[in-house]
């Protein structure tokens, strides 16, 4: 059975410098695929090419059996991508509730939008009882949630989120985590970018270790939750 997606010998470059070297990972439909690393290993700069908001200087992505190198950001929306991104990237004077709607700028089905957005009130029910609320003045945790559910609003094949636990309390970390986990059990596709490798390898399918732009190691989130080099650097164990 041919992978939702394929990437094979992909690379990046800002300029001169080469930020992705020749990476090769795929994800099946289903699944929760993790890349993990430390700042500067690329990670951002493969999500950012796969939502078309960079193009690659070579290799090859193909989604649901089509080739997408180098096609524009709101196409990839449209072919079923949707980009949680770091740093959330909402708009801060618009509510919840607007933010929500402009994931659906492409959708033309009004009565499933709003079905969409209970949903996403139902994943994160404090959304709902703020949905009037401008998002700039949200909590980071909250925010983490609406750049997630605006995510969700395109109704993607593949849900791509960069570091959703960055700079949260321990406690939300846990709550967006937990989503993660009913968005899997659901049957979403997930391609998960996370500093945190103890919390995206317990919930993860299948795993790559980046390092300065490369793939390291691979296996599944077990596999690479008990080897030993991954638990000396990422998991902070002797």
């Amino acid at each position: 059975m041919t992978a939702l997606l394929e990437v094979e010998d992909l690379r990046v470059a800002y300029g001169k410098i080469e930020a992705v070297k020749g990476i090769s990972f795929t994800v099946e439909a289903g699944q929760v695929v993790t890349l993990i690393g430390t700042n500067g290993a690329g990670k951002t700069t493969t999500l950012r090419t796969l939502s078309g908001l960079l193009k690659p200087a070579a290799g090859k992505i193909m989604f649901d059996g089509e080739a997408i190198n180098g096609v524009g950001a709101h196409k990839i929306v449209a072919k079923g991508i949707a980009h949680s991104p770091e740093g959330r990237r909402l708009f801060p004077r618009l509510t919840i509730a607007e933010n929500l709607q402009l994931g659906a700028f492409l959708r033309r089905d009004g009565e499933a939008i709003e079905k969409d957005i209970k949903h996403v009130y139902d994943l994160f029910p404090i959304l709902g009882e703020r949905r009037k609320q401008a998002s700039g003045t949200l909590s980071g945790g909250e925010q983490q949630m609406l750049a997630m559910g605006r995510a969700l609003m395109s109704r993607p094949k593949l849900l791509m989120l960069d570091e959703p636990s960055m700079g949260l309390s321990p406690i939300m970390m846990q709550k967006i985590m937990e989503t993660i986990t009913e968005l899997k059990n659901d049957g979403t596709t997930i391609l998960l970018v996370e500093q945190n490798a103890q919390a995206a390898l317990s919930l993860a399918d299948h795993g790559h270790v980046m390092e300065v732009g490369s793939i390291v190691l691979s296996g599944t989130g077990h596999e690479l939750m008990h080897d030993e080099s991954v638990r000396k650097a990422y998991l902070g164990e002797d």
